[in-house]
């Protein structure tokens, strides 16, 4: 089981359940929280939209909870979207024309957005209008219509595929970064609390040391730890109950799953660096899951540098998974 993808519909549904209702309740990223709070009360006070926000950072760390607590600060509803939803002018018009002032937009994957549309956005988010084209062709008519002022809210994993033109006009920038294993722990004592099972402290202790630093797959554990304790008549979820359950998902110490150790030995057991298209052939996934969920956490953790020449497995990478440690420079053949 891959928990690192993007979620299914059971799992929205499940985060939705947990989502925290205010920035209060939000745990973790403080600097980020204290940000845009700042902004929201300013804002308000001064009775504009907020400044268009830009939140960047691997999946799974709030980018989406943030969106919706924006708009609940600001007192709105949020519109959401993603990138590859909007593939035409027309589909982002209408988007657009139906916003309510000072609504919040939430585009997610916004970097997947076509750069037309970047472009359309432009003068909406500036000049509140957009040009809409009646007749295509050379002897074409376009209307110009009134957009209601409104906050754009997009959510990014990969900030360098936007254009500079586009980024410069988020007046606010926010990059969300890996969660502490104690900041982890809270949020799954209190999610829970709220599913009303019992979960012991250093049961939560050992989840969140296992979930990447990412709250969706630390909330995605305690699923399964909580359906094992269920179907073995425990009471609640114990130390022991935890480590069955992360054994039986195959989740090591380090948070490393299947998917992540079987990429590892294909750069091992080709001794080389290898591309990244290569490389998701050999382990038969997307480049985009490569490149912004698996690579991340394995160069943080040392077991994966990128080079100049392509990916390379790290002596940590050999001795986390038992293999012979790879060979020195001194070492190579010559020809």
């Amino acid at each position: 089981m891959v928990f690192h993808d993007q979620p299914d519909a059971q799992d929205r549904d499940f985060d939705r359940t947990l989502r925290p209702g205010s920035f209060g309740e939000f745990v973790g990223q403080q600097q980020v929280r204290d940000n845009l709070a700042i902004a929201i009360r300013a804002a308000r006070e001064r009775g504009e939209p907020l400044d268009h926000v830009l939140l960047c950072g691997p999946p799974g760390l709030g980018k989406t909870t943030l969106a919706h607590l924006i708009a609940h600060g600001m007192g709105v509803d949020v519109v959401v979207t993603s990138g590859p939803a909007l593939g035409a002018p027309k589909d982002l018009a209408g988007t657009l024309t139906r916003l309510q002032r000072n609504q919040v937009l939430f585009v997610d994957e916004i970097h997947r957005l076509p750069k037309a549309l970047e472009e359309y956005l432009y003068s909406a988010m500036e000049d509140h209008a957009i040009d809409v084209v009646l007749d295509p062709g050379p002897g074409g008519r376009s209307v110009r219509l009134g957009v209601q002022p409104f906050t754009l809210v997009g959510a990014t994993t990969r900030e360098g595929l936007l254009t500079a033109p586009f980024r410069s006009r988020f007046g606010i920038v926010e990059r969300l970064e890996p969660y502490p294993v104690a900041d982890l722990e809270q949020i799954l004592l209190r999610a829970a609390l709220r599913l009303q099972v019992q979960i012991e402290p250093a049961a939560a202790h050992l989840c969140a040391q296992r979930s990447r630093g990412t709250p969706r797959m630390a909330l995605r554990i305690l699923r399964r730890v909580r359906d094992l304790a269920q179907v073995t008549g425990k009471a609640g979820i114990d130390p022991a109950t935890a480590r069955e359950g992360l054994d039986r998902l195959r989740i090591d110490h380090l948070g490393l799953e299947e998917i992540d150790r079987k990429l590892l030995r294909a750069l091992i057991g080709r001794g080389d660096a290898i591309g990244l298209k290569t490389l998701a052939a050999m382990v038969d996934e997307a480049e985009d899951t490569i490149e912004d969920v698996l690579e991340p956490h394995l160069i943080r953790c040392g077991l994966l540098a990128r080079t100049a020449r392509g990916r390379v497995a790290t002596p940590l990478a050999h001795e986390h998974l038992g293999e012979p440690p790879p060979r020195q420079l001194g070492e190579l053949p010559f020809a």
